[in-house]
């Protein structure tokens, strides 16, 4: 469990995208009694201002507030999220080596590329 001397990361997504909503609820449903303030950037006005003033950036990726109050994003915001996830601490510990994390940041971002666009396409937004 986590120290509870430390702040509550905070994870920024877009429930209006089906795939992001549908990977939120099930890792919510993992970490039930993690100190996570999940912050949906679609149903909770000018939340995104938190991270960015500009909405559709902050659509475009997952991101998070770690525990020092630094911004993390993509690949980085997953490794967050993991790292506090009591049976998920060793995703956080593979996506950490170098040539591995390098991968998973260049699939996430082109992932996150299209689904952004397919999202924009479908009018989820």
């Amino acid at each position: 469990m986590e120290n509870n001397d430390k702040k509550p990361i905070k994870v920024y997504y877009n429930s209006a995208c089906p795939v992001c909503n549908a990977g939120i609820k099930n890792q919510k449903a993992k970490m039930a009694h993690c100190r996570i303030e999940w912050k949906d950037v679609h149903t909770q006005s000018g939340i995104h201002n938190e991270i960015s003033p500009d909405l559709e950036f902050v659509r475009k990726r997952l991101h998070a507030i770690n525990e020092k109050g630094e911004i993390k994003v993509g690949v980085e915001a997953f490794e967050v999220i993991w790292r506090h996830s009591p049976n998920e601490r060793w995703k956080a510990k593979l996506v950490s080596f170098p040539i591995i994390k390098q991968i998973s940041i260049f699939l996430y971002n082109a992932f996150a590329w299209f689904l952004y666009k397919w999202n924009l396409r479908k009018h989820h937004w």
